[in-house]
């Protein structure tokens, strides 16, 4: 298994994850466009690339999969997965599987009021949102809203412009200066689960389920794990109606009882480490399908309450030049 990693970024703990489960032949090959992604120094092979909106840049990328017989690519970043998913053909051509959805829903979870509209229309319980600053106070004039409410951008990714609103006033003020943004009814019983759909049956196969007990800009710095047959039940119901292809990270909220899904970052979450350090391999299941085998769905397969605690650390080595 070869493995192209674009947008590498700081991921180097899930580049040293997929280095202990893959073989001594299997290489790592990471592209960023800054040669000071530090993840860069930890692969096999790394390469310095244009920007993702360069004309260039997908030309770039396919040579790399070409020059190092690359079996499957994917990306660390949420503005690159709809960029791979619209030319999947391409790479299919040269016999490199995409680990990216398909382009309809890659274009869903991007665009998060579209997925909320999706997930509404087809029974999917998801926050209430409003798609800007009028339809949300409409809906607070008439009962139906409640101050505080949760406002984030559009098609934002990594929490950032995220945040809990208290008063009309900001909440004006804040939609102005960001019309992207969109309102969302507050929810309690933040959670993610980090999910695998096969690529030959396009069926989740596996999960791992997480409480969030801190989170930081980028996602949840500390978690413990649980097992819940009910989200299980609700995650397999999400997979059957989107088409993802891969590995998926979902957020949810737990509210009385009931499971709602939150927004899908269809790539490899930040806390995966967590579900990896438990035991939930989601790098053999890539690997059995760049193999021509389908992998046997197992759920629950780890413990309850072990927590993930991230910390930081460095890497140091010399810098690399353009070619």
């Amino acid at each position: 298994m070869n493995i192209l990693f674009c947008s590498a970024g700081r991921r180097v703990e899930l580049l040293k994850d997929f280095r202990k489960s893959m073989d001594e032949d299997d290489r790592i090959i990471a592209a960023d466009l800054s040669n000071l992604a530090p993840a860069l120094y930890v692969a096999d092979a790394h390469y310095l690339v244009p920007r993702i909106d360069d004309p260039a840049y997908l030309d770039t990328i396919l040579d790399i999969c070409r020059k190092e017989k690359i079996n499957a690519v994917t990306t660390l970043i949420d503005p690159e997965i709809e960029l791979l998913a619209k030319n999947r053909a391409r790479f299919e051509e040269i016999g490199v599987e995409v680990l990216a959805p398909y382009t309809e829903t890659a274009e869903l979870c991007f665009d998060k009021f579209k997925m909320y509209q999706y997930l509404t229309a087809h029974g999917i319980p998801t926050p209430d949102t409003w798609g800007d600053y009028a339809s949300a106070m409409a809906a607070i004039e008439s009962g139906n809203l409640a101050f505080p409410v949760f406002v984030k951008p559009r098609t934002g990714s990594g929490s950032v412009g995220a945040r809990k609103v208290q008063d009309a006033e900001t909440l004006k003020a804040l939609c102005e200066a960001d019309p992207s943004l969109i309102i969302q009814r507050l929810m309690t019983g933040d959670l993610d689960a980090d999910v695998y759909i096969d690529t030959i049956s396009h069926k989740a196969v596996s999960a791992f389920s997480k409480r969030k007990l801190e989170t930081k800009i980028g996602g949840a710095s500390k978690t413990i794990s649980f097992k819940d047959e009910k989200l299980f039940d609700f995650i397999r119901r999400i997979t059957d109606l989107l088409k993802f292809n891969g590995p998926v990270d979902m957020d949810f909220f737990y509210q009385d009882g009931t499971y709602y899904l939150s927004e899908v970052n269809p790539r490899f979450g930040g806390a995966y480490l967590h579900a990896y350090g438990a035991g939930v391999d989601f790098i053999k299941l890539i690997k059995r399908n760049l193999n021509g085998k389908e992998n046997t769905p197992i759920f629950g397969n780890y413990e309850d309450d072990v927590v993930m605690m991230m910390y930081d650390s460095v890497v140091i080595t010399k810098i690399a030049k353009a070619e």
